[in-house]
Formats: structure tokens, C-alpha cells, sequence
């Protein structure tokens, strides 16, 4: 049915960016929600995730994909900008 249903807009959009939609789908029960950083609250809930990767409770190695050294940061970004990259980690 037209209207029904949740809109999740992820990320965080450039600065004047906007996004646009139908007031009909709004009174007819469609819901917005936004979602940036992945949900998590920075100063509640990060601190308790550090403290869990710490333990060893989280692994976080699957969402390191490049190690590289400094002299090759511009590669680190290019491959984040070519989408190649989740995660690299900078040694200096």
C-alpha cells in the first residue's frame, strides 16, 4: 500500500544536500528514520565497544582489509574512494 512502511536514510549527506518526499506517504503511515555511524551513540556506547574489543570480546580484524605504511597513504585513500577498502590501517 502506498505509504506504509519505514524510509531509513543512512549515512550523513554533504552540507545542503536535502531529500524530498510525498506529504501524502507521511499521513498515510510512512515512517523516516535516520541512521548515522551505524546507530551508535559516541559517548554512551563506544566506550563500552572499545573496552570489548579490548577484552577480545569483538573482532575487529575482519574489517581491517590493507595495512599499509605511511608513504602509502594516498593508495590507502584511493582504494577507500574506489570502494576496495573497508578499513586500513596506517603504521608510521
Amino acid at each position: 500500500h502506498r505509504g506504509w512502511g519505514q524510509s531509513i536514510v543512512i549515512g550523513v549527506a554533504g552540507a545542503g544536500k536535502e531529500i524530498s518526499t510525498r506529504p501524502f506517504q507521511l499521513i498515510t503511515g510512512r515512517t523516516w528514520k535516520g541512521s548515522a555511524f551505524g546507530g551508535v551513540k559516541g559517548r554512551t556506547q563506544l566506550p563500552g565497544m572499545v573496552e570489548d574489543a579490548m577484552k577480545g570480546e569483538i573482532d575487529l580484524a575482519p574489517f581491517v582489509t590493507h595495512t599499509m605504511g605511511l608513504d602509502d597513504i594516498n593508495k590507502a585513500f584511493d582504494l577507500m574512494h574506489e570502494g576496495k577498502s573497508i578499513r586500513t590501517v596506517i603504521h608510521y
